[in-house]
């Protein structure tokens, strides 16, 4: 999905860029991407299984 970011900065005296101003939607995407990436990093670890082990998996829960 591609996002066109509308940015705006908020600059000091002197012209330094010091902070930056999202849409809500904006910042609440990338607040999202943060939590995705966290949870993947806390299951890097975690063994993977194949497609076939998800879809029996997934159908032993009623989801498939």
């Amino acid at each position: 999905m591609s996002t066109t970011v509308h940015e705006q900065y908020v600059i000091d005296p002197t012209g330094k860029k010091t902070a930056v101003i999202l849409s809500l939607k904006q910042y609440q995407r990338l607040q999202e991407d943060l939590h995705d990436l966290a949870v993947v990093a806390e299951r890097r670890q975690e063994p993977s299984i194949s497609l076939e082990e998800m879809r029996r998996r997934l159908k032993k829960e009623g989801l498939l």
